[in-house]
């Protein structure tokens, strides 16, 4: 997430009503728009290392439209108008949203096979969950994915923090989060944390073995071909992998190419089993 990439309040409303609900003790955000066709998996969206609901802005509910499946979106943990993280964040921080608080939240809201929809920290929890034994995860679409620590993601998330200061970066932040602090110098620290250098999910992918739509920006600030490549080596067991490299395209290719992410999320939903 860069200053650029953020989207303006006027269009930040989901135009569905925003709900609670508790998971493993957090009151957690979220909205459910529900399903209007029949035999469709639902979607499950999974934010970026400083998102929230608010800050998908409509494009789950032109997913929803176009796919006719339920769509849940979700804040985390410390996000947006959840509760408010106490805990400080360790290397293991997306293996325990993927492990113990997605499970519970997929219980709560009674949500079967879906296909996990994430956005860079988001997608590696999603591939983190559809790997673990057991998960009855239907397909993955990760945007601009994150599977191992390389020097060009820390670069830029280095620069990220002369921007926090310098700019109005951490007023329009704030506009989505209840604790924009807690929010981005969580996420900072923990990516620059000398202790998260060798971060890596790829023994995770090994369980996989739904289908998966990697889709990746050519001038991604955060994430590369090498992570795509990386999925690829790991998810060995997987049914298919499709990779959409989008030109004119940055770190978030569902605001700078929507129509096109959402036609290829709409073909790879329609190739999935009823």
């Amino acid at each position: 997430m860069i200053l650029r990439d953020m989207p303006s309040p006027g269009t930040a409303a989901l135009h569905h009503t925003v709900r609670f609900v508790d998971a493993c003790g957090h009151h957690l955000e979220y909205v459910d728009i529900p399903a209007h066709q029949l035999r469709r998996p639902p979607l499950v969206f999974l934010h970026e290392g400083l998102g929230s609901v608010a800050m998908w802005r409509d494009f789950p509910a032109r997913v929803a439209a176009a796919t006719g499946c339920r769509t849940v979106v979700y804040s985390r943990y410390g996000f947006g108008r959840s509760s408010r993280r106490i805990e400080r964040y360790t290397p293991r921080f997306m293996h325990e949203e993927a492990l113990r608080i997605l499970p519970a939240l997929r219980a709560e809201l009674g949500i079967v096979s879906p296909v996990l929809i994430g956005h860079s920290t988001g997608a590696s929890m999603a591939l983190i969950h559809a790997g673990a034994e057991g998960s009855d995860v239907a397909g993955l679409v990760v945007m601009a994915p994150l599977v191992f620590v390389e020097e060009f993601n820390l670069d830029s998330i280095r620069a990220a923090q002369e921007v926090y200061r310098t700019t109005d970066m951490r007023q329009k932040l704030a506009r989505y989060h209840d604790d924009v602090d807690g929010v981005f110098w969580g996420w900072n620290d923990i990516w620059l944390d000398p202790r998260f250098r060798s971060w890596s999910i790829a023994d995770d992918l090994r369980g996989i073995r739904c289908p998966i739509l990697a889709i990746l920006g050519d001038d991604d600030e955060y994430s590369t071909p090498a992570q795509i490549d990386a999925i690829r080596r790991s998810a060995v067991s997987a049914a298919g992998l499709d990779f959409l490299k989008l030109a004119d395209c940055r770190h978030s290719a569902h605001r700078d190419q929507p129509s096109t992410v959402i036609d290829a999320i709409g073909r790879f939903v329609d190739t999935l089993p009823a």
